[in-house]
């Protein structure tokens, strides 16, 4: 199981490698949004046994959406607090669960905060992808999940006693939370002091800001997933699961980075 898992995540880090850097803005956006789409597919799930039909027409509306994003992008940046407000919102679902079930549970809404999250999380990298160095932050982004997913899972399995949150993940320590952490701390800040040029302030303030993002990105899903009664997203990728179970934390830390560098 392990050895799938190491498998997958270095064919996974070579295909985002070459789709940062060696592809024009225009086939970035292209390859994600395709990626992505696998997402939205699997988010599809999580509306109570819709038809497969309809998790089609789901995938074909985030397509027509981003489609027109990309041909007016002023429109990322007015999405951008839109998916603020919903990140918000499902912070709070995480930290009262399971209290809010009437939220969580009505297709409608999810299908809606789907698609704006999705959609939200593919501008705002796109967005970053624009900007100066823009693919040398996009590393840093990937990181930084990367980083958070594998310090938790090595300091949980070696160190965890406490659960961090046993209704929504069992398997989840504050052990290995704080491993996450302190794994993509280490190496995120160092990143930012020689070659961002950022004060210490602004540098711990974004890091460890967008490694809770992460760690609550990847609570929500399983919230979801507690909701619907499913272990995993999907089962495309070996020993992670599904796209979703491996983008959740991109899909939250995406805009709070677009944001703090346009800012």
């Amino acid at each position: 199981m392990l050895l799938r898992r190491v498998i997958t995540a270095l064919c996974l880090a070579a295909f985002a490698l070459v789709v940062i850097f060696l592809l024009p803005v225009g086939g970035f956006a292209l390859m994600f949004g395709i990626a992505a789409g696998a997402g939205v597919y699997e988010w599809s799930g999580f509306l109570h046994a819709p038809t497969k039909a309809k998790r089609i027409g789901y995938v074909v509306i985030y397509a027509a959406l981003i489609g027109v994003i990309f041909a007016n992008q002023w429109l990322a940046a007015e999405l951008v607090p839109v998916v603020g407000v919903i990140w918000l919102g499902a912070l709070v679902l995480v930290l009262v669960y399971p209290r809010g079930r009437s939220l969580y549970t009505r297709s409608w809404l999810i299908g809606l905060v789907g698609q704006l999250l999705m959609v939200g999380a593919w501008s705002s990298l796109v967005t970053i992808r624009q900007m100066p160095e823009g693919d040398y932050w996009l590393l840093w982004l990937l990181v930084l999940t990367t980083a958070t997913d594998v310090g938790a899972f090595f300091s949980g399995r070696r160190f965890g006693r406490r659960k961090l949150a046993p209704a929504l993940s069992p398997g989840k320590t504050w052990e290995g939370a704080l491993g996450g952490m302190t794994l993509a701390s280490s190496i995120c800040l160092a990143g930012l002091f020689v070659f961002g040029g950022w004060s210490i302030f602004n540098a711990v303030i974004l890091t460890f800001g967008l490694i809770v993002m992460a760690i609550f990105g990847d609570l929500f899903e399983s919230l979801l997933k507690r909701a619907t009664g499913l272990k995993d997203s999907g089962g495309l990728l070996p020993g992670h699961g599904g796209v979703l179970d491996r983008i959740d934390s991109i899909i939250a830390v995406a805009p709070l980075l677009a944001w703090a560098l346009i800012a």
